[in-house]
């Protein structure tokens, strides 16, 4: 089984994703469990990215991830991302972000789902994302995690994207519940650590000075989507 996530820029706008846009995309989740997926949510809104993740055996990902695909371009307020996804490395252009991570059948699937949103493209956004990576890899508790962030993508089921891609997504899984404090405490912690780089919580607009980036951190557990913001920003206030 794995953990696959999918993220866009389908808003009609630069800064956040409307109501209607996020209604319209949790309306549709449904589909993905019809076509054979473990469990399916709308994961993460940062500024105007959306992730749609899913856990999906093996033999199905690239089903589920054509319907992912399928979701965002039947609600897009704008084409956007969908619209840079080719079947010609070639003529790929800047897309969706993708990230996928095995999970061991014996274990019911948790996960780690950090999502990142820029405004102007900011390059170093790249090693926000992999210093996350690295934080959390080798790690007791930890299952899999994403492969690196940066250069040309293949998306299984879907096509290819470009280096150009700028919103990356970092995946990772979960041996048991107690885990996912302590990796995720480690990612948000590598991430925040990076210049001009800021934890939102999540659907929080993109309201900082261009030239910087900001991210969500989601658990998907048991079918359920926690927002891990709000309780890492109470845990990380300092006692007096």
């Amino acid at each position: 089984m794995k953990i696959t996530a999918i993220g866009a820029d389908i808003s009609k706008n630069d800064v956040s994703c409307s109501y209607s846009l996020i209604n319209d995309i949790e309306n549709d989740i449904h589909k993905l469990i019809e076509a054979g997926a473990h469990s399916a949510a709308l994961t993460n809104i940062t500024g105007d990215d959306i992730v749609i993740s899913a856990f999906v055996e093996d033999n199905l990902l690239e089903k589920i991830n054509q319907g992912i695909v399928n979701i965002l371009r039947k609600n897009a307020e704008d084409i956007g991302d969908v619209a840079g996804i080719s079947d010609n490395p070639e003529t790929a252009g800047e897309g969706i972000s993708y990230g996928e991570a095995n999970i061991r059948q014996d274990r019911y699937p948790d996960a780690i789902i950090v999502a990142f949103d820029t405004y102007g493209g900011e390059s170093f956004v790249e090693d926000v994302a992999n210093s996350c990576i690295d934080a959390a890899t080798g790690m007791s508790g930890l299952t899999d995690i994403c492969d690196k962030i940066g250069g040309q993508k293949k998306i299984p089921g879907v096509g290819y994207v470009s280096s150009e891609t700028d919103d990356p997504i970092v995946v990772a899984s979960v041996e048991d519940i107690e885990s996912v404090g302590v990796i995720a405490g480690a990612m948000i912690g590598a991430a925040c650590g990076n210049k001009n780089t800021y934890l939102v919580e999540r659907g929080t607009p993109c309201n900082v000075i261009p030239g910087s980036v900001i991210f969500s951190v989601s658990a998907f557990m048991n079918g359920n989507v926690i927002d891990l913001s709000i309780p890492f920003q109470e845990r990380s206030r300092i006692l007096k």
